[in-house]
């Protein structure tokens, strides 16, 4: 087999390790499968951020997502703010991150799977770590089981370890700032994304007590990225735009808690509100039986500088 599986436990929360001759990944099953760390293993690099202030915890159905802010990789399914979907109340940031997945080794592969309890959609993913590279390739299905149509929106959700002078890279033609009190910026009208106001929203600044937040359209390719230059790292998603046609990027460089964090986020609904985006014809929908099935891909590598 090309990849070794091992569990061990942080703060008390199991993990599965993963773990291949270029990439090694623990993943927590309890906590909507989100992945605590991805390391680079010829450099021994941690690309992901986590809260130094929090312990891993599962938490319970309906818990406020920012005061509990883990990092690392998660996702948001069904929506993001709180509000009511095709008669369901969807509480904060969703479903998935709350709820526990089922975990079973499958060969070189990592199974996980769950429904969420109030929108009963089912949720798998198979993690796979490539041979001879330092690739994880995620194979996702959701499912809607129920008799009515599911509008939803499904955002990917990655937060990185960053320095001033990172880069984020991502073919975007526009930007749009989803929220100025959450933003640098005042500017309301669509942009020619990176620039905005005179300035290049992609390089991460100094720590200013500020936070970004930005919707991005209009994407030439599927991919989404961090760089850091001066040290030659790269972290990528490779996804399909005719699932997320839409990267979102919030990043706080001290103004939301003190983080210092950018998170990359390909999404497959724009605006925030589900309800919204589903009147523009700008979200995801499941009719009764039908399954969403993508792979997205995870790149981290070292260059060279």
């Amino acid at each position: 087999m090309n990849t070794e599986y091992s569990e061990l436990d942080l703060d008390g929360t199991r993990l599965v390790r993963i773990e291949s001759a270029h990439l090694l990944a623990d993943i927590s099953p309890s906590v909507g499968g989100r992945i605590v760390s991805l390391i680079e293993k010829s450099t021994g690099h941690e690309f992901l951020w986590r809260n130094p202030a929090l312990p891993l915890r599962a938490m319970p159905p309906g818990t406020e997502y920012d005061p509990n802010f883990f990092g690392g990789i998660d996702e948001l399914l069904p929506n993001d703010i709180p509000e009511q979907i095709d008669g369901v109340d969807c509480p904060d940031h969703g479903e998935l991150w709350t709820t526990p997945l089922d975990c079973k080794r499958v060969g070189d592969k990592l199974n996980l799977l769950g429904t969420l309890p109030h929108t009963g959609l089912i949720y798998e993913k198979e993690l796979a770590l490539r041979a001879g590279s330092p690739h994880m390739d995620i194979r996702y299905r959701i499912t809607n089981p129920t008799g009515r149509r599911k509008n939803f929106l499904w955002k990917l959700h990655a937060a990185l370890a960053v320095n001033p002078g990172d880069v984020i890279d991502c073919p975007a033609r526009k930007g749009l700032v989803v929220d100025p009190a959450w933003s640098r910026f005042s500017r309301l009208e669509p942009f020619d994304w990176p620039n905005v106001e005179g300035r290049a929203a992609n390089i991460i600044p100094e720590p200013e007590n500020s936070c970004d937040f930005f919707y991005l359209s209009g994407l030439e390719s599927g991919r989404m990225a961090w760089r850091r230059p001066d040290e030659g790292f790269e972290f990528s998603y490779e996804f399909d735009t005719a699932v997320f046609p839409y990267a979102w990027l919030f990043a706080s460089y001290g103004g939301f808690d003190g983080h210092f964090t950018a998170i990359l986020e390909p999404c497959t609904a724009m605006p925030i509100s589900v309800n919204e985006a589903a009147r523009q014809s700008q979200c995801s929908a499941l009719e009764p039986g039908q399954s969403l099935e993508t792979t997205v891909t995870i790149h981290v590598r070292k260059y060279s500088a």
